[in-house]
């Protein structure tokens, strides 16, 4: 995937959240940690994995602007480590209501379009912008934005469609 500019950005990222969220109307509290063979992530799970990628996107960059040096993609996680990440997000997270996960992601989307907004082309399409995202990929705030936003948007609602189908929440 590859965008014009930032108001292609923000439409995507609207349009895949919008679709993704609608995916957790029907579902029952008393079932959102209910597993199910086959299925990567109980709906608690599949939207605190959203919640904290997110987050640590907004925290990446709010770092950096304070002058705070930034460790991606956590402090004591490595990018081979991901699984005790994804694990701590569950915990963090999963604790709330769905509702209250629903607001919490809801915000932080909110906040993204807000940074995008203030973007420029060039802070937001060329590499090496930000040192949190200079790395050997020479990705452009755009593509971690994406990867962290839409893209799982995309698959994830997958997932909670498969899942609500073996629930028969639908």
């Amino acid at each position: 995937m590859q965008y014009k500019d930032k108001t292609e950005l923000i439409e995507e990222i609207k349009k895949r959240y919008t679709l993704y969220d609608k995916e957790f109307d029907g579902i029952n509290e008393n079932q959102k940690d209910l597993v199910k063979a086959g299925i990567d992530k109980t709906p608690s799970q599949n939207i605190s994995y959203q919640i904290g990628w997110t987050g640590l996107l907004l925290k990446w960059e709010s770092d950096e602007q304070k002058g705070i040096d930034v460790k991606t993609p956590a402090p004591d996680y490595k990018w081979n480590n991901l699984g005790g990440l994804y694990q701590s997000f569950y915990e963090k997270f999963g604790t709330q209501s769905l509702d209250q996960q629903r607001v919490m992601l809801k915000n932080q989307v909110e906040e993204i379009l807000k940074w995008i907004e203030k973007l420029d082309h060039d802070a937001l399409f060329l590499p090496q912008q930000r040192k949190w995202a200079t790395t050997p990929a020479q990705w452009p705030l755009w593509k971690w934005i994406h990867i962290n936003t839409t893209a799982p948007f995309k698959s994830f609602r997958s997932q909670l469609r498969k899942w609500k189908k073996e629930t028969d929440t639908e």
